[in-house]
């Protein structure tokens, strides 16, 4: 790969993540060594890591992507999903650069989604199955989260809306799809000054299984039990537990009870394949 970079005209220097979380101390590095670009070759949580280097050094540098995970749902965003490696580099070299909006939660970013409920209990559940692979990896932690989770009480509050009750989970969209094929938000458009916010209220198994292949196809949004918004800021608030809450797929455990999610637009570049 970095032989392709190379062969494209591109000067690179190639460093490895050791861990996660160190994504976020290599790239901010790289741009105060005055890097115009980082390319985050890895998953989600790699790209997560990557953005938050560049978002907390305010630098003028690009992000792009050679998706490698196993999601990927943040390279569906870029032009460069599905492609192999060295075809995604290809793509890279005659990206366009565009300037994307950024969640900002409890001193971190997002650039594609984040969620509480039951979607960080997928991910905790996911983190303890290593070896499960490809698809398989997304759906067999819902189905086994699923029988031990209980919907937590939330209050809700953005402009517009407010909502308190017990729900299966609140997920808070920049991009399309979450947890590599479930497409919570459809319409969300990553440049648009807006997070997309799908918000399912608390459900029956035989309910639950049934809704699956609608948000895979992304048409839950008509169902009862589902609330969808848009906002540039949301507060929520959990009375009864601290929240648990993913970034990107990354799970975080805060010991805090409520936070409030804001938008950041277009406060990030990225590489855009055209």
């Amino acid at each position: 790969m970095a032989r392709e970079f190379r062969r494209q005209g591109w000067a690179v220097d190639i460093t490895r993540t050791e861990g996660p979380g160190h994504g976020v101390e290599l790239a901010a590095q790289a741009a105060r060594d005055g890097a115009t670009r980082v390319v985050a070759v890895g998953g989600d949580g790699t790209v997560h890591d990557v953005a938050n280097g560049i978002f907390r050094q305010d630098a003028d540098v690009a992000l792009g992507v050679v998706p490698i995970g196993t999601g990927n749902d943040f390279a569906k965003l870029l032009g460069v999903y599905r492609h192999s490696p060295v075809r995604a580099v290809q793509r890279l070299v005659s990206a366009e650069v565009r300037r994307f909006d950024v969640g900002e939660v409890l001193a971190e970013c997002f650039v594609n989604t984040m969620g509480f409920g039951f979607g960080p209990a997928v991910v905790r559940v996911r983190n303890s199955m290593p070896g499960v692979t490809g698809f398989f990896s997304y759906l067999l932690p819902v189905l086994r989260a699923f029988a031990t989770f209980r919907p937590p009480r939330f209050e809700v509050r953005a402009s517009g809306f407010a909502e308190t009750g017990y729900m299966m989970m609140v997920e808070i969209c920049n991009g399309t799809t979450a947890g590599g094929s479930y497409r919570f938000a459809p319409d969300a458009d990553p440049c648009d000054g807006q997070l997309d916010v799908c918000l399912v209220r608390s459900v029956s198994l035989p309910r639950f299984l049934m809704a699956l292949p609608r948000v895979l196809r992304g048409t839950h949004t008509r169902m009862r039990e589902v609330a969808v918004f848009r906002t540039r800021e949301l507060t929520i608030r959990c009375p009864e537990q601290p929240l648990l809450l993913h970034l990107d797929g990354e799970l975080r455990e805060p010991e805090v009870n409520h936070c409030t999610v804001r938008l950041a637009p277009r406060r990030l570049k990225v590489l855009v394949a055209r």
